[in-house]
């Protein structure tokens, strides 16, 4: 929006600023948590018993929650690429933007906006790789559909898989090696793939 052609008054539009930054600084983040991982565990609780209905409906409930949207957008704002932006080259760094990021984000016609293409140095080569960088909302939407799909993963998920998921590690996959490899009726080949 071009703020020089704006019909709102400046101390109106101030205003409205000072009153985000408020909103935004006095909500208490404990409460956020706590009512995010609650209905988190629920969904959990219902995968479980099989109950998809209701799974369904907390997954409904957890996106439309104000609670889960500040959420993703104080895990985007606080994250090592709070500082990059996407190829809209808009930046949350205000408590205001926060809180008006916040009210706007919404799956209603929602489309991605195309990725920024940055080439970073590979580690002991000098070979570049391409990284696409999304924009701040789009961050902030792919934030809240895994909130959304976490538990779903977590429940159905295989017990001794390590990648990519929350609370698990490199070292837990190794002891989980060393178990099965520790036995005398072990394995006595391993392979490994890359696909």
């Amino acid at each position: 929006m071009n703020f020089s052609n704006s019909t709102t008054d400046n101390t109106e539009r101030l205003k409205d600023t000072i009153t985000l930054a408020f909103q935004w600084d006095s909500i208490d983040w404990l409460q956020v948590e706590k009512d995010v991982n609650r209905l988190q565990t629920r969904m959990a609780k219902s995968i479980v018993m099989g109950n998809m209905n209701k799974v369904k409906r907390l997954q409904y409930l957890l996106i439309y929650s104000f609670y889960a949207k500040a959420y993703s957008v104080k895990k985007v704002t606080s994250n090592k690429g709070k500082n990059t932006s996407g190829v809209d080259k808009k930046l949350w760094s205000t408590s205001a933007s926060k809180m008006k990021a916040t009210l706007s984000l919404t799956d209603k016609k929602y489309k991605t906006k195309p990725l920024r293409r940055v080439y970073i140095e590979k580690k002991g080569k000098n070979k570049k790789r391409p990284l696409g960088i999304p924009t701040m909302y789009d961050r902030a939407m792919q934030t809240l559909y895994a909130l959304e799909l976490e538990p779903v993963a977590e429940s159905t998920g295989d017990n001794i898989s390590f990648g990519f998921r929350k609370g698990r590690s490199a070292k837990d996959a190794c002891e989980q090696i060393f178990n099965v490899l520790a036995r005398k009726c072990s394995p006595t080949w391993i392979l490994e793939e890359d696909i």
